[in-house]
């Protein structure tokens, strides 16, 4: 009979934040039945992907498998953990589980791409378990930035494994369930082999504070404002959103929302009683009318991003408001690492406006959705694990994660995407090594990371681009001149004279000199002309273009 072996591996989320999945295998080696935990999506930057919209991770690998894909559990609902399931579902087909907030925003996922509702089964928590192949899987209920988060207790014949998703100890969230650390102890005493978690703000010293501390100090700002005074945060922090609605409405303000994300995630917590109430809101017809001092805008785009409400009104207008000097604009969010350059430019472009910016550098209008190092101490301490996998972090969190848990006396691993990690023994090992990585969305079409798409546009962009066309006649005799077209490029280079006078001149030259064996060869003088242009370009302009070329011959 084959061993069994119980199996953790990374495909998205682990030496990252963002793009999380993490597949969990059970059974003979080689032919594991497997579930699959968040698929989730991370946001482009111009730098490394422009022009792409989403990245994914490539579950190549899982789809090669799905016939042994019996379940996929989303923890919660941030884009980072259930954004990818749309697009993945018809590729994967196995059924999605999920607490009512999450599986209410999984649908709209899966309707946008043509699934219907009764993919996903909207799961009550602990102690309800749900049968996939041979696992039994309970949601546990945590706090985190989000509502109906959820840790996962995953049982098998093999062990028990505790996947803690994004959580925070916060007894007073606002919103959704209070820490219950008498469950988790309760959970824990059962024995759990291994803790697979969040490894975020590991190196955060002190203790997490709890989202109830913010209220005061959120009015006592709003209340000292003279004008208009407009927030953002994360949109799917309603508990954050619902907290500056009431310091608003306390200080006397009307609350307007602005921004899809934020009023989708407002309407699905109260469609699914998470939120059992909100401050009235004013639509943003109304919201024009009334007077800047007695007025509060809740707005997307905490995260520097060009097309949300944050973004449009720095540079200018949004839906008929602009901000004016004087104005109060309040960053109540923490920024996500990467996304710094897009957070300060709106910040400049807002103070050239005039207008006052308020951040969280004081601690004072933000608390974290995550674990603090304290609080992570305290979780492995509650659910008392014989190993703990860090995960949910870039690989400084993930080492230094794993040497405070070696420090406490447990077995811990450093594990990456694509290392799949054997947790049948006393401590953890490689089992072996899978290939992973990203892949785009493009438009609407999905692109590997190593297609050379995204490569060529980098490229295009940091050198420029040159199309260059010939003409030839039947016998292979040029007809005309070489000529060429520049994108992204200067008009003159070194020698003073037209860029484009000395590229066709140089071109010009080589066609006249060519034998009659290069001429009949268009892939030769394809090479050659690049050739030419790219060294002609390198002594003009210091720069080696793309370079397309474009062979005609009239027959």
């Amino acid at each position: 009979m084959s061993t069994q072996r119980l199996v953790y591996l990374p495909l998205g989320g682990a030496g990252e934040i963002g793009m999380n999945a993490y597949v969990y295998g059970y059974g003979p080696e080689g032919r594991e039945r497997y579930i699959l935990v968040d698929l989730g999506v991370t946001f482009p930057d111009m730098d490394t992907s422009p022009g792409v919209d989403l990245i994914f991770p490539d579950m190549s690998w899982l789809i090669e498998r799905k016939d042994r894909l019996d379940a996929i559990f989303i923890t919660h609902a941030h884009e980072d953990h259930v954004g990818a399931v749309g697009h993945f579902f018809g590729e994967l087909g196995a059924p999605v589980y999920a607490r009512a907030f999450t599986a209410n925003i999984a649908r709209r996922k899966l309707s946008e791409h043509g699934h219907g509702d009764k993919a996903v089964t909207t799961v009550e928590a602990y102690p309800a378990k749900v049968d996939a192949g041979p696992f039994k899987v309970s949601f546990v209920p945590v706090s985190h930035s989000i509502p109906e988060s959820a840790s996962l207790l995953i049982e098998t014949e093999g062990g028990r494994v505790f996947h803690t998703g994004d959580f925070k100890i916060d007894h007073e969230p606002i919103v959704g369930e209070p820490f219950d650390e008498a469950l988790w102890e309760e959970i824990g005493k059962g024995g759990i082999k291994a803790m697979i978690c969040d490894s975020t703000n590991v190196f955060s010293k002190s203790a997490g504070r709890s989202e109830s501390e913010l209220g005061d100090n959120l009015e006592m700002l709003v209340r000292g404002a003279e004008s208009l005074v407009v927030a953002t945060t994360f949109a799917s922090n309603v508990a954050r959103v619902k907290t500056l609605a009431e310091a608003g409405e306390r200080a006397g303000r009307s609350i307007c929302l602005m921004g899809r994300s934020m009023r989708r995630m407002v309407e699905a917590s109260i469609e699914t009683g998470v939120l059992k109430s909100f401050p009235t809101v004013v639509s943003i017809e109304d919201a024009r009318s009334v007077p800047r001092e007695n007025l509060m805008l809740l707005v997307t785009g905490s995260q520097g991003e060009r097309r949300a409400a944050s973004a449009q009104l720095a540079r200018g207008k949004f839906n008929g408001i602009s901000l004016k000097d004087g104005d109060l604009f309040l960053f109540s969010s923490k920024t996500i690492p990467g996304n710094e350059r897009g957070v300060i430019s709106i910040i400049n472009q807002l103070s050239v406006k005039g207008v006052d910016v308020v951040d969280d550098s004081d601690g004072l209008y933000h608390v974290s959705g995550h674990a603090n190092r304290p609080d992570l101490a305290k979780a492995q301490d509650l659910i008392n694990p014989a190993m703990v996998i860090p995960m949910h972090g870039e690989h400084r969190h993930l080492r230094e994660h794993a040497r405070m848990t070696e420090d406490k006396g447990r077995q811990s691993i450093v594990a990456v995407n694509g290392m799949m990690i054997d947790l049948s023994g006393n401590a953890p090992r490689v089992a072996e090594y899978v290939e992973t990585g990203r892949r785009y969305l493009d438009g609407s079409t999905q692109i590997g990371a190593l297609d050379g798409i995204v490569r060529d546009r980098i490229r295009m962009a940091l050198n420029g681009l040159v199309v260059v066309t010939v003409i030839l006649d039947e016998d292979g005799e040029p007809l005309g001149d070489p000529w060429c077209e520049l994108k992204g490029m200067p008009e003159t280079g070194r020698s003073k004279a037209g860029l484009v006078e000395v590229l066709e001149e140089d071109m010009s030259q080589f066609l006249g000199r060519a034998s009659e064996k290069t001429l009949v060869n268009d892939t030769k003088i394809e090479e050659e002309l690049r050739k030419i242009v790219r060294r002609t370009c390198q002594d003009e302009i210091g720069k080696k273009p793309e370079v397309s070329v474009i062979v005609s011959r009239l027959q």
